[in-house]
């Protein structure tokens, strides 16, 4: 009996080395099958970003610049410039919703600077804010953005008077 009960351990043995290859040979047949989905989705994603056009930036800019343009056509947005910057666009929409206020600069040679600010802004606010809109107003109208186009020259004396109004 000793030796049938090796040769069927030895069946046995056998039956379940069959199984386990027929395991490991179907593992690796579904490795290789996720293998080629991988493969698939990758030259698929590939060939998806060779169908996209590529702009160059100046076009890409020429897009962006004719969409700015019909947005600022919108009644909430139409007094602001073609060339409107995203700090623009937030301090109109700011007013509209009544979380800033237009504070009139009045320079020395009679020009009106209309400068937004938030409710709550403090001095140094409203000086960014004049800044900003300087540089702005330069950028546009293409001037040069030095002092010395002003005649302020070395050791010469800017002084900022500060003046009262009596009601």
């Amino acid at each position: 009996m000793e030796k049938r009960s090796s040769e069927e351990t030895a069946t046995v043995i056998n039956s379940l080395k069959i199984k386990e290859e027929h395991a490991t040979v179907k593992i690796k047949e579904e490795n290789v099958e996720e293998k080629k989905e991988e493969e698939e989705t990758v030259k698929k994603e590939e060939e998806n970003e060779e169908d996209e056009e590529e702009l160059p930036h100046a076009e890409a800019m020429d897009i962006f610049e004719e969409g700015l343009a019909m947005i600022v056509q919108d009644p909430l947005l139409c007094d602001l410039p073609i060339q409107v910057t995203l700090e623009e666009v937030n301090s109109q929409i700011a007013l509209e919703y009544g979380q800033a206020m237009t504070v009139r600069v009045c320079k020395g040679d009679g020009e009106i600077m209309p400068v937004v600010v938030v409710q709550n802004a403090t001095v140094l606010d409203l000086k960014k804010a004049i800044q900003r809109y300087v540089q702005l107003k330069q950028q546009r109208e293409g001037g040069i953005q030095h002092i010395s186009c002003y005649g302020i020259k070395n050791r010469d004396e800017v002084t900022f008077v500060k003046k009262l109004r009596r009601k």
